[in-house]
């Protein structure tokens, strides 16, 4: 128990104080990729991250092309982890194996691709536990409202920006957020 007494002469716990900020930091999550291997976020300090759910039977999918796009344009400052998930209108039904090898052959990806997991719900990931809930990351409350819908961590792990599924990879907006500077 890691305690400290208060200005009243209390002994106050503050063990879950301590759990609850070390759950809060961005750069504490892993998760596995498609191939299984695992995916440190820690490894990503210094850069943005632009985390997006996605699906391959949605109209929103010709989108995994500006995705790609964008990665190899922007490695050096961008890191995009697309998050396969079946959340809205059952448009991911593939497993791990498919969505690899329809993403591969399909639009080239090389991206990070995240093992298929829940984007809400009772069974939401982790990492979209702490993109939609304020406490966790400072500001933002929204759940994706449908697939490809992307949220920007800075270069120190903070979310800067939530887009919404029409907001194009290859947009302006977006651009130029991660062309920004972090002063």
């Amino acid at each position: 128990m890691t305690a400290f007494t208060s200005a009243f002469g209390q002994t106050l716990d503050t063990t879950s104080i301590i759990k609850t900020t070390v759950i809060s930091d961005f750069y504490n999550f892993k998760l596995l990729t498609l191939q299984g291997d695992t995916i440190s976020f820690s490894d990503f300090k210094g850069k943005k991250i632009m985390l997006v759910n996605v699906a391959s039977k949605c109209g929103y999918t010709p989108q995994y092309a500006q995705l790609q796009e964008l990665h190899e344009k922007y490695w050096n400052k961008v890191v995009l982890i697309g998050f396969p998930a079946n959340n809205f209108g059952s448009q991911e039904p593939s497993d791990n194996s498919e969505i690899l090898t329809f993403c591969t052959k399909n639009y080239g990806v090389t991206f990070l691709m995240s093992e298929k997991i829940s984007v809400k719900g009772l069974n939401q990931h982790p990492i979209y536990q702490w993109l939609t809930n304020k406490s966790k990351n400072g500001w933002n409350q929204e759940s994706p409202k449908w697939n490809f819908y992307k949220y920007l961590v800075d270069e120190e792990g903070k979310l800067i920006k939530v887009f919404p599924s029409s907001v194009l990879p290859n947009s302006e907006e977006i651009v130029n957020e991660i062309l920004q500077v972090k002063k």
